[in-house]
């Protein structure tokens, strides 16, 4: 089981007694039927206003684009420009093939591909934005989450170039950001996030990361044994470049096609190297500068 005693953990320490097991997401976009329910749960449980004026982007249904300071949860409509082969929904032919009054089902046509997905931050084990974080105002719980505190929040930004997935951002008027807390209040009365909740086809799951990890590993096995190679499980794994997400995903694409990074890495996972260089660089120059005075003196 995955305790929250990870390599980020609240500024003074841990839970220790009171820790949980860590708990997220698993988003299955196979099932996603782009209905935004998680959209409108996260904005009403949440109080998260208005993203600006309701307008048409052009881009298919999504009218929110990204995850923002006002969009905590992303429903992304992806329209793919290649013919895949999809049945005629001629119902009243596969009836009758199925009492058997006619024989042959209806020849498949071409289509276009149509994949969505709702994206969510992911509240990295390794987490960038918690790390800069100059006044603790991000902090983990003890469910393994990333929390930011509204009260603490001094506006600085230094967590908004630090997230690999650009997900936290600072609301314009106000200056402080604001992410995806996991519904942090409905966790500690035992409930499960608004927007899992909300979704119709379960296509957001909530739950201990462990047994989310092998409902996701037999997904997968099913739809690879059902013909759909091209499914892959995102942020499953703990080696990651950022020791593994609290909210991964089943992808029927690659992660780019989602606008996912392929590889994402935390922006403070070379600090230490780069610190320590940056030491023995100046150890260098003050031994040389010296011994230059040293010499000088002679």
């Amino acid at each position: 089981m995955t305790m929250t005693d990870l390599p980020t953990p609240t500024f003074g320490g841990g839970y220790e007694d009171e820790a949980h097991p860590r708990m997220g997401f698993f988003t299955d976009t196979s099932i996603c039927i782009g209905c935004k329910a998680c959209e409108v749960a996260c904005k009403e449980w949440n109080l998260v206003p208005e993203d600006g004026p309701l307008r048409l982007s052009g881009n298919s249904y999504d009218n929110t684009m990204a995850l923002g300071a006002n969009t905590w949860r992303h429903v992304a409509f992806i329209e793919q420009a290649r013919p895949v082969e999809v049945p005629e929904l001629d119902l009243a032919a596969v009836a009758a093939e199925a009492s058997g009054a006619v024989t042959g089902i209806p020849e498949a046509r071409e289509g276009l591909r149509w994949l969505m997905s709702s994206d969510v931050c992911k509240h990295c084990t390794s987490a960038a934005c918690l790390e800069v974080c100059p006044t603790g105002a991000l902090f983990r719980t003890e469910f393994g989450t990333v929390v930011v505190q509204q009260d603490i929040c001094n506006g600085c930004g230094y967590c908004v170039p630090a997230c690999p997935f650009g997900v936290i951002e600072r609301r314009e008027g106000d200056g402080r950001v604001f992410k995806c807390t996991l519904c942090y209040d409905r966790l500690k009365d035992g409930m499960e996030p608004a927007c899992a909740h909300a979704c119709p086809t379960k296509s957001i799951q909530f739950g201990e990361l462990d047994e989310l990890r092998e409902r996701a590993d037999a997904r997968l096995e099913a739809l690879h044994d059902g013909g759909f190679s091209d499914a892959r499980l995102y942020l499953r794994d703990e080696d990651n470049g950022i020791g593994g997400a609290g909210a991964f995903f089943l992808l029927m694409d690659e992660p780019e096609t989602y606008g996912f990074p392929p590889d994402p890495v935390s922006t403070t996972r070379d600090l230490p190297r780069l610190w320590k260089s940056a030491a023995v660089a100046a150890g260098v120059v003050v031994t040389a500068v010296a011994a230059a005075v040293a010499g000088g003196r002679r």
